[in-house]
């Protein structure tokens, strides 16, 4: 195994594990979401920062679990014209792909900088009364979210490249 292998695996398995524990929280959100329903619809009770804690807890299960399901190859894909491809080209298609996932990381993690900075500075909380402070810690999981989408894509571009290759 050369070196390019090694860390393809070794990004892999970081994204594996960061994937495999973000997915707990698809547990709590469906906790959260029918304790919301059943409180409200049930009880006529609501609360304005139960259901901000919902979307708080959507923001890393996607931000996180987009790598995760590029990672298991989960990911969409247009096989309609995939499929006719020759497996050289499939793997090029693939690099290219990688290539472009990883700019659109560094493009979406560049524009959300300064709106995250902007956010921490002023420590910004909701603006809803009664409801959840900290909103700059949900807003900093863009680009970390970003950055690991980077990371899983330069692993596809390196796991593709040497398939290319060999084909």
């Amino acid at each position: 195994m050369n070196t390019a292998e090694k860390l393809a695996g070794g990004i892999d398995r970081f994204t594996d594990l960061a994937g495999r524990a973000i997915s707990w929280l698809a547990l709590v959100i469906a906790l959260v979401m029918s304790a919301n329903v059943l409180l409200r619809y049930g009880f006529s009770i609501g609360f304005i920062w139960s259901q901000e804690l919902e979307w708080h807890i959507l923001v890393p299960i996607c931000l996180f679990g987009m790598s995760y399901a590029l990672q298991q190859g989960e990911h969409v894909r247009v096989d309609v014209l995939f499929q006719y491809f020759s497996e050289r080209n499939k793997h090029l298609v693939d690099v290219i792909t990688a290539i472009l996932g990883m700019t659109l990381s560094v493009l979406v993690i560049w524009l959300s900088l300064h709106y995250v900075k902007q956010s921490w500075v002023i420590t910004e909380g909701s603006p809803n009364p009664g409801g959840l402070d900290h909103r700059y810690i949900i807003k900093a999981m863009i680009p970390l979210g970003f950055a690991l989408f980077f990371i899983q894509s330069f692993s596809e571009a390196i796991k593709a490249w040497l398939k290319f290759r060999s084909a």
